[in-house]
This record gives C-alpha cells, sequence and structure tokens, in this order.
C-alpha cells in the first residue's frame, strides 16, 4: 500500500504524539522546523495553552549575521529555555513532530539543555 506524503507525514507526527503528552507540571516542548526557519513552543497539552515561544525570527540580526541555520537553532533553544524557566518551567518533554532527532533540531534540544531545561 502507497502512502502520499501528507498522510505518511501525519502517521509520523500521530506515532511521535501518542507518546508524548504535555501537563502543567511537564509541559511539551515543540519544534517546527521549515526548510528556512525554526519555531519553538512549550505547551500545557491539558489547559490547551502556549506557556511560552520563540523562533529564529526573535534572535536579533546582529546575533544571525554569519551563522549557520544550526547555531541560530541553538539560540533558540537557548531563548525559549530562558522563556521557560521564567515562567516557572524547569522541565519539560521533547516533542520532535515529524522530524529526525539531528540536525536543527537537535541544536534546539541542546541549546535548551545548556540555558537549564531538563528532558
Amino acid at each position: 500500500m502507497s502512502l502520499n506524503t501528507s498522510t505518511a507525514r501525519a502517521r509520523r507526527v500521530a506515532r511521535v504524539r501518542a507518546k508524548v503528552t504535555g501537563s502543567s507540571e511537564r509541559p511539551r516542548l515543540t519544534v517546527a522546523r521549515t526548510l528556512a526557519h525554526i519555531y519553538a513552543q512549550v505547551i500545557d497539552d491539558r489547559a490547551g495553552k502556549t506557556l511560552a515561544a520563540a523562533s529564529d525570527a526573535d534572535v536579533s540580526a546582529a546575533d544571525r549575521k554569519g551563522k549557520t541555520k544550526s547555531e541560530i537553532s541553538t539560540m533558540v533553544g537557548k531563548l525559549i529555555a530562558e522563556r521557560a524557566k521564567a515562567k516557572g518551567i524547569s522541565s519539560v518533554v521533547f516533542d520532535r513532530r515529524d522530524k529526525r532527532y539531528h540536525g536543527r533540531v537537535k541544536a534546539v534540544a541542546d541549546g535548551a539543555r545548556e540555558a537549564g531545561l531538563t528532558f
């Protein structure tokens, strides 16, 4: 049985989400990656609310200049961790969505860990 791209992607997302759920004690840190940008959100699934968000657009142009996308992703991870800690969140569950845990997705996770989030 062949699947089209969007169906296969939806199945991968559902497979990861079946194992990962955020609560108020330990919210979900989700990473969305496009070809050009990277976004991160800390979500409380029980309340259905986004508690903190960050993206590469939040990183200043001066900080981005001359950096690779992976280095910018690490900065986004540090930024989301700072914003989460400001709201009293120290521990999260990592949600990689349909992407593999390497490259820019791993860079966000490493940046968040460096800044003090545990997962």
